[in-house]
């Protein structure tokens, strides 16, 4: 057999064998403004929304009657966002946003909600693990890592369940956003954590590959690394989120040629649970013996093939999950037998690398939809590629083997001065997922102008809908790229409500 022998499709099937809205009308894409006060985007006019923000200002200040005026403003502000995304393309628009400690200020998440408001959103994906960090009270978090708080004197705020509270009286759906396989770095750090992160055949950890000492993946095999990230997704639970975002469900993936697996000893499965489960995939003494020389080796010959057939002569064919061997392969010689085993190993070990991914996603969404939650999956729409005849993209992020019951949040993030190649990577996903998927593409930029190469938002938007008329929610990385120096000031506790 040699390599062009294997199709796309013939290799997509070697891995398959072991992982288990409105139509556009017319030209017209937004209805006519139902209120004055808001405009064919749902946003609301600056009129409205500095109101909004004296009123807000003036109730800090102690003014019973400004806090009473200030309330009912919010609740116009949510009837109204409410009845024109009800009308308006699309019906979910929403917004990904960070916290910081100094939002522990009265009227910070009050001020970050009405802007938010103000554009349209009505829904958030508000970031609570990311970095090492959890958006949790430092004296209510269970959880193996840092809070995000640790100003003296709010010890016992929690802003997750603030934001969440706040979010619904403006009429918002506030979802919890996590990073998944990547702990961070200060996890990576710790002692007795070491046998939880995912290796290469090299030895590397994420921490020692990427060099940017923000990342710190752990082996999705590994019991502690589960119950840790079970422990984490519990405590965030208990705020009642209206869903939960999973971002960074794959492996690192390295620079150059770095950025593509093409060997076994490139997979990040030499963490020792990796390991062990990938050995316990074979269903006989020659198969545990094959992948055993081919994982540690990284690579077989055909004198291992004849030195196994020495160790077991009793059994016949080398089998592990997923193998069919074709009829009387015992009577072809080894080195005839040899090309073929090579690649079955080669793609065993990349199944294997992928399950433990989708594995871990769905041990993570479980209890979100136990509970009646949205769960969702954030990722790249090129994560799950072949590169060249037998390689692929190191990231392994199989998004098209994630459940189906989930939302998929595909980072829609293309950059070639159009809307094209936004469109194509949308159009990948819509071709490739299941039919009941709900998808929501991710897109960056920024409202009514071009940037960093991006087309504005709105015209991103337009051309999602004529190319995909059945998707109905978008969401716009991120808040912070539309308000720069209001993030800045929030970052830096410089920011005047």
């Amino acid at each position: 057999m040699n390599k062009t022998a294997l199709s796309h499709r013939v290799r997509r099937s070697l891995i398959a064998g072991l992982l288990t809205g409105s139509s556009f009308m017319g030209q017209c894409w937004y209805p006519q403004p139902s209120q004055a006060a808001i405009n064919a985007y749902c946003q609301l006019t600056p009129q409205e929304a500095s109101t909004k923000e004296n009123l807000l200002q003036t109730a800090l200040k102690g003014n019973v009657e400004a806090e009473k005026d200030y309330d009912a403003l919010v609740r116009k502000h949510a009837e109204l966002l409410q009845r024109c995304r009800n009308q308006t393309w699309p019906q979910e628009q929403a917004i990904w946003l960070r916290l910081y400690p100094c939002d522990v200020r009265p009227g910070s998440i009050d001020a970050v909600l009405d802007r938010i408001v103000n554009k349209g959103y009505n829904t958030v994906y508000l970031e609570v693990f990311y970095d090492s960090q959890v958006l949790l009270p430092p004296n209510d978090n269970p959880t193996e890592w840092d809070t995000v708080v640790r100003t003296p004197g709010a010890e016992n705020v929690d802003l997750l369940a603030e934001t969440i509270k706040k979010g619904r009286e403006r009429g918002l759906k506030i979802y919890a956003w996590l990073f998944t396989l990547n702990f961070g770095y200060v996890y990576s750090q710790r002692p007795d954590r070491q046998d939880v992160l995912a290796r290469n055949g090299t030895g590397q950890t994420s921490v020692s590959y990427v060099h940017d000492q923000s990342q710190g993946f752990i082996d999705p095999y590994h019991p502690q690394a589960q119950r840790d990230y079970a422990q984490l997704v519990n405590a965030i639970l208990k705020r009642q989120p209206d869903g939960v975002l999973f971002d960074y469900v794959r492996y690192p993936r390295g620079t150059g040629a770095k950025s593509a697996a093409g060997q076994v000893k490139d997979l990040w499965i030499y963490g020792s649970a990796s390991r062990q489960a990938l050995y316990d995939r074979a269903l006989n003494n020659k198969g545990r013996a094959l992948i055993e020389r081919y994982v540690t080796q990284g690579y077989i010959t055909a004198n291992d093939i004849v030195a196994v057939d020495n160790l077991y002569p009793e059994e016949g064919s080398p089998l592990w999950q997923g193998r069919t061997p074709p009829p009387n392969e015992m009577q072809s010689t080894a080195s005839a037998r040899f090309e073929r085993l090579r690649y079955e190993l080669w793609y065993l070990a990349v199944a294997h690398a992928a399950q433990g991914v989708v594995n871990f996603l769905t041990m993570a969404t479980t209890p979100v939809q136990r509970r009646g939650l949205v769960a969702g999956a954030v990722f790249f729409p090129d994560g799950n590629q072949i590169v060249g005849e037998t390689g692929f993209d190191s990231r392994l992020q199989p998004w098209d083997k994630f459940p189906p019951s989930i939302e998929w949040h595909p980072m829609s993030y293309g950059i070639c001065g159009n809307p094209s190649c936004i469109v194509q990577q949308v159009k990948r996903v819509t071709g490739m997922a299941p039919q009941q998927v709900k998808i929501i593409p991710a897109l960056a930029g920024l409202w009514g102008r071009d940037y960093d190469k991006r087309p504005s938002l709105e015209e991103q938007m337009r051309a999602i809908r004529s190319a995909a008329p059945q998707i109905n929610s978008i969401s716009h990385f991120s808040f912070s790229w539309q308000e720069p120096d209001i993030e800045n000031e929030r970052r830096s506790c410089q920011f005047n409500i």
